[in-house]
């Protein structure tokens, strides 16, 4: 019993080539599917996920079911994984290829419609982001912008943004000086 827990089924050279092979494949096909999956996972797109994992988890282990291939193939995994998030961090280029780059939604108050269809994302996903960042709509913003990474960037138009602490202390100094002011007169 304790053999066929701990023995390989396969080489540790072949498991190591399956697992980053498969680590490539998924790579390319998630950056291929685009930023959608990434901004807005809905149930569909978890259920691909899901699934997912589970049609490439034969490829990577092959016929081999003992916990010493499946601990090989996850620390190949991770460091495989390791190493093409260092390689990114190191070369623009590289990450740039990977990631992409950010895709402008909005510009001036209105929407794209030709960026928004290429990201797959409706334009009722994108308002409630807009109004998680502050604005009422679309009209308040200078620019609504798809990360890299996967994140909706909204920059508001400079009446349109909140106010923040700088704002409240010139408020107060306002206030103080019309104070004194009124207590002159």
């Amino acid at each position: 019993m304790w053999h066929d827990v701990m023995s390989l089924g396969i080489p540790y050279g072949e498991k190591a080539l399956r697992t980053v092979l498969v680590y490539l494949v998924v790579l390319i096909l998630i950056r291929l599917a685009g930023k959608r999956d990434l901004a807005q996972l809905n149930t569909f797109d978890l259920v691909v996920m899901l699934l997912l994992s589970n049609v490439v988890q034969n490829a990577i282990i092959g016929p081999d079911n003992s916990v010493a291939g499946g601990a090989f193939g996850a620390a190949v995994l991770v460091a495989a994984n390791a190493l093409v998030v260092r390689a990114a961090a190191l070369s623009d280029r590289f990450g740039q290829l990977l990631e992409g780059t950010p895709l402008t939604l909005a510009r001036d108050g209105a929407w794209l419609p030709s960026a928004i269809r290429r990201t797959g994302l409706r334009p009722a996903d994108l308002d409630v982001a807009v109004k998680r960042q502050g604005g009422d709509d679309v009209s308040e913003t200078s620019e609504v912008s798809l990360e890299p990474g996967g994140a909706l960037l909204v920059t508001l138009k400079d009446g349109d943004q909140a106010a923040d602490k700088n704002d409240i202390a010139a408020l107060r100094a306002e206030i103080a000086a019309l104070r004194q002011r009124i207590e002159r007169a």
